[in-house]
């Protein structure tokens, strides 16, 4: 499969991906079955036809609004429909056509998940992460990065949260971060392994300080104001795996 036929399929798998991830972001924190009824419009609950499923192409011929009730449609659904095609096709050119990518295929879209819903909900769900730490140690008997190394990854991103929260709480008398942060990174661990899983918190915490500041500069928020930790170690972890070896890499070259 070359390059440019390999973009296209996984940027359609994606696609049609990102289209069920959103139903999974709606769904999960309300408590309701991903499963079941089929989708409807979050308005007026009218069930909707196939042809307003499709992805992206729905959205632009409806202009964004339901067929039935007008009501808008949040424009969450083509941008997590993007994401994911675009995602998945750069999972396809950083692993290329391998066992691994499989792997990393679903790790995406459950970044994805917890992105979107930590944003939206300030929640990261264990229906995704406790799962999630299972899965990646299956995965890890047989692929990168090898039963010993996730199993640290595991330790080691669930670990200095662990640490962070119990400290702060310590000194400070309040909770820094939820255990949903915690169980997210034991989840990274066992995909990525125990180097990987620190590039994550280290990319993980200057996306969220730098956002902070933005946040502190412009006036909507001040020192107490909460942020989702979740949101910004989800697309830390996605960088670190595609690209993660090579940023490592980098840093090592510094010091020779």
């Amino acid at each position: 499969m070359t390059d440019a036929v390999g973009i296209v399929v996984f940027a359609a798998i994606g696609l049609a991906v990102g289209s069920f991830l959103n139903v999974c972001i709606h769904r999960l924190p309300r408590g309701r079955s991903i499963v079941w009824p089929s989708s409807r419009c979050a308005a007026c609950d009218r069930p909707l036809a196939w042809y307003e499923n499709i992805p992206l192409v729905s959205y632009a011929a409806l202009r964004g609004r339901c067929r039935t009730c007008h009501a808008r449609i949040a424009l969450r659904y083509p941008i997590v429909e993007a994401v994911t095609a675009a995602a998945f096709a750069v999972d396809y050119l950083a692993i290329g056509w391998t066992p691994l990518l499989a792997v990393r295929l679903l790790f995406a879209a459950m970044l994805i998940v917890l992105f979107a819903i930590d944003l939206e909900h300030f929640i990261l769900p264990d229906l995704i992460t406790i799962p999630g730490i299972f899965v990646g140690l299956v995965c890890a008997f047989g692929l990168r990065p090898g039963p010993t190394d996730a199993a640290i990854g595991g330790l080691v991103g669930a670990g200095v949260l662990l640490l962070l929260f119990f400290a702060w709480v310590l000194f400070r008398g309040v909770e820094p971060l939820g255990l949903g942060d915690v169980k997210m990174m034991a989840m990274v661990g066992v995909f990525l392994g125990w180097k990987l899983t620190v590039l994550t918190l280290v990319l993980g915490s200057f996306l969220g300080s730098l956002v902070g500041v933005l946040v502190l500069l412009t006036g909507r928020g001040n020192m107490r104001s909460q942020l989702p930790f979740g949101t910004f170690l989800s697309l830390a972890a996605f960088i670190a795996s595609v690209c993660g070896d090579s940023i490592i890499a980098w840093y090592r070259s510094l010091y020779v």
